[in-house]
């Protein structure tokens, strides 16, 4: 990959990640809009076992184009993380639903910051909604759920256009598969606390002749279990504590009656009740202890995590880099 030459981005890499399945009617048109948005960019296109022309169409719009046999976008995403290396990397979806034209400000409002992670957040076009009414009230669903159990608001998790700094990159594990590595995306933003900021992009139906990959319940449900998967290993004692106190609960429940009667009686009148209750309560500590054992494992893993993203320096435009360069130069003399 070379630097592009002139303009604002000039001396940087920057690369453009295009996921395609089956996008030969959609994926010349975002390519072409890429290159007229940031003169010099660098756009590969990741094939994902398609049927249809896709790669032919990509590589006559002058695109790199790779082959990812393993399906799903989270193959694809982990697949050009590991490939590329480059300043700035931009990812957008093959279907020509996002605005490329908006890919100079985004990276623009990277450099700016600098941030690590911009994220384009769609505004819905009312005349040419590309939105499904399943979609939007999932993604809202999900927008509020990673922002009461992280902490942070989302706008858009489940927005496909972003744009990364080389150390988000090269720190991000790209564990997902399928269509849930934008929530990974989302939630290794959070938990590493890395600057980041969104910006409005337009957002459109799919050219005719091209059909949607998402499936609503099935790619939602995915989403869901990986939410609950990440809670597990990223709040670990929130999950125990919660899932230590309903087994503490029901023991008590179970309990209260058996030692009410007990001190009236001296007699324990339901044994395998008394016995349940009191695995209910042993069950309810275990699970503190593990979510205590695995908050001291979270600690050393972010620990981790943040040494390993501050192995990459921050993007920075190169005249920015020169001035900071010059100014340590007349302080050290």
């Amino acid at each position: 990959m070379s630097k592009i030459q002139g303009g604002p981005f000039a001396g940087l890499e920057v690369a453009a990640i295009v996921p395609c399945y089956n996008e030969e009617v959609a994926v010349g048109e975002v390519i072409e809009g890429l290159k007229a948005a940031v003169d010099g960019i660098t756009v590969y296109v990741y094939d994902n076992n398609s049927t249809d022309r896709t790669a032919e169409v990509a590589a006559q719009a002058g695109a790199i184009v790779r082959t990812e046999p393993r399906k799903g976008k989270g193959n694809v995403v982990r697949r050009a993380f590991g490939d590329i290396d480059a300043d700035v990397y931009l990812m957008i979806d093959g279907d020509a639903t996002y605005e490329a034209a908006a890919a100079g400000l985004m990276i623009e409002t990277l450099l700016s910051g600098p941030y690590d992670h911009v994220l384009g957040v769609r505004t819905d076009d009312p005349e040419a909604s590309a939105y499904r009414a399943g979609h939007a009230l999932g993604n809202r669903m999900f927008n509020k759920l990673i922002g009461r159990l992280f902490g942070e608001p989302v706008t858009d998790m489940l927005s496909g256009y972003r744009v990364f700094s080389r150390r988000f990159v090269k720190s991000f594990p790209a564990l997902s598969r399928e269509f849930e590595i934008e929530t990974e995306l989302t939630v290794h933003a959070v938990n590493l606390r890395i600057p980041q900021v969104e910006v409005p992009v337009g957002f459109k139906d799919r050219p005719a002749g091209s059909e949607s990959k998402l499936r609503t319940y099935h790619d939602g449900f995915r989403i869901l279990r990986l939410i609950t998967s990440l809670l597990q290993y990223e709040r670990p004692l929130a999950f125990f504590s919660a899932v230590g106190a309903f087994f503490a609960a029901v023991s008590v429940a179970l309990g209260i009656p058996l030692l009410v009667t007990y001190l009236h009686t001296n007699e324990v009148p339901r044994l395998p009740t008394a016995v349940l209750a009191t695995g209910l309560a042993l069950i309810a500590i275990l699970s503190l202890v593990v979510g205590l054992i695995l908050n001291g494992v979270l600690r050393q893993r972010q620990e981790a995590a943040r040494l390993a993203y501050l192995t990459y320096p921050p993007v920075l435009p190169p005249a920015q880099t020169a001035l900071e360069l010059a100014a340590l130069d007349r302080v050290q003399r």
